[in-house]
């Protein structure tokens, strides 16, 4: 096992494929709302924010060196590539998301945005936990 290990043989070959589907539906997200917060309780996909909320827990074990991470550089590098912001500061989030906020100001007028707002369903969040 420690031999194969070495070797980067992969043990959990149909957790890869499962973690592929998973990240191109993060694509897709990405693609449709211009970010990839993903609400835990998507409610058009609720495993992609079940999945999203795994993949930044196991990228704490895996720079903890916990073991029982399923996480990769690569997979961390698939995952930066599209500002998935792994360890990136909640000041940034938030600036992000005031952002947001601002530009539904200008479109609507106001700033009460519907906690299932359809464009932007963690914008709606975001506002509604302020």
């Amino acid at each position: 096992v420690q031999l194969l290990s070495k070797v980067g043989f992969e043990w959990k070959c149909h957790n890869s494929q499962t973690w592929q589907r998973s990240y191109e539906e993060l694509l897709r997200f990405f693609q449709e709302f211009g970010h990839t917060r993903v609400p835990q309780k998507f409610p058009t996909n609720p495993s992609l924010g079940i999945w999203v909320v795994n993949q930044r827990r196991n990228h704490k074990k895996y720079l903890k060196g916990d073991t029982s991470s399923n996480m990769t550089e690569n997979r961390i590098q698939l995952l930066k590539r599209n500002d998935f912001g792994l360890k990136g500061p909640r000041i940034q989030t938030w600036e992000r998301t005031y952002e947001e906020l601002a530009s539904f100001v200008e479109e609507f007028g106001h700033a009460r945005v519907p906690n299932k707002f359809p464009s932007n369903l963690s914008l709606g969040i975001w506002v509604n936990t302020q």
